[in-house]
């Protein structure tokens, strides 16, 4: 396995709308290398995921997954090929987010709480699965890099936007006190 190069904010990739993952792309065995690599990739920058574009690869292709922990629930290694999001309801979270084409940076973004995706895994099997909270966040997160846009788009209010060490320093702290 390989780690792929990450595109940041301002190459044009991370702009553009990702193509649909052909059919017969699913047996080749480049096709799953790139796979490979971007889950070896996305462990390298301690991700929870990573899209295609944000590789140089323009397809719409992403990988996620979850450790457990107090606060979250575990989501295993997913793939997500050609993927499309169904909102449960109506209700939105606001929550905390970072992004590696977008290094050293945290927002606060709204997102829709529950959802309903569908998509084709590593072998091109459809599947679908209905996700909350955090694991909902991390799938539209995945998601908007494929139709090339990133969480600053989304955020509600740009004043939340912090340098990491500020957001570990103050922010961090702050909860912790609380």
């Amino acid at each position: 396995m390989s780690i792929l190069k990450i595109a940041r904010i301002g190459h044009p990739i991370i702009r553009a709308e990702a193509k649909p993952v052909p059919r017969k792309a699913f047996g080749d065995p480049a096709f799953q290398k790139l796979i490979d690599d971007m889950q070896e990739t996305m462990y390298e920058y301690e991700g929870v995921g990573v899209a295609g574009p944000q590789v140089h690869v323009g397809l719409r292709l992403a990988v996620l997954e979850v450790p457990g922990s107090e606060s979250q629930e575990e989501v295993p290694f997913t793939v997500l090929a050609n993927p499309t999001i169904t909102p449960l309801g109506d209700q939105v979270e606001s929550g905390w987010e970072g992004c590696l084409s977008i290094p050293d940076l945290r927002g606060v973004v709204p997102r829709i709480k529950h959802l309903k995706l569908e998509a084709l895994d590593r072998h091109g099997k459809p599947f679908t699965l209905e996700a909350s909270d955090f694991f909902a966040r991390v799938i539209q997160h995945e998601c908007d890099h494929l139709d090339g846009q990133v969480y600053l788009d989304r955020m509600a209010d740009m004043k939340s936007l912090t340098f990491i060490k500020e957001f570990e320093a103050h922010v961090l702290r702050d909860e912790d006190e609380t």
